[in-house]
């Protein structure tokens, strides 16, 4: 009697068969599928540049300056000192916008923390711009 040898091979043609079925599905399946769209909140722009408005100043070595209304420059020692300016800016005119600009080069920590600090005076109208030179 003769001894059968063991076969080393795997019969791979079954795992074609699945694979080509999960092609079809796939093909047929996926032009049926509905494309979810979406809405991306629009940024709002004022449509005007206000007459009257504080400007805060971050420099690309991230030093202050808080320019007021009529355009006069302070240059600030850091966080403190901008809180203070911002309280004495905001008890003559309380509902005057705010602009921060900023350097496109310096530390976005830097930036926030700017905007953080008008916030927290009670600044509602407060943009921000990039980009300064």
């Amino acid at each position: 009697m003769r001894q059968r040898r063991l076969k080393n091979e795997i019969n791979v043609v079954p795992y074609i068969d699945v694979m080509l079925v999960l092609l079809v599905i796939f093909m047929v399946a996926t032009p049926m599928m509905t494309t979810g769209s979406v809405e991306l909140p629009a940024a709002g722009t004022a449509p005007q540049k206000p007459d009257r408005f504080l400007r805060v100043q971050v420099d690309q070595d991230g030093a202050l300056s808080l320019f007021d209304a009529d355009g006069k420059e302070r240059k600030l020692n850091g966080l403190s000192d901008l809180r203070s300016a911002l309280v004495a800016q905001r008890d003559k005119t309380p509902e005057i916008a705010v602009l921060v600009a900023a350097d496109k080069e310096v530390a976005y920590r830097k930036v926030i923390e700017a905007l953080d600090e008008v916030k927290k005076q009670g600044y509602s109208r407060v943009a921000l711009e990039t980009s300064v030179k």
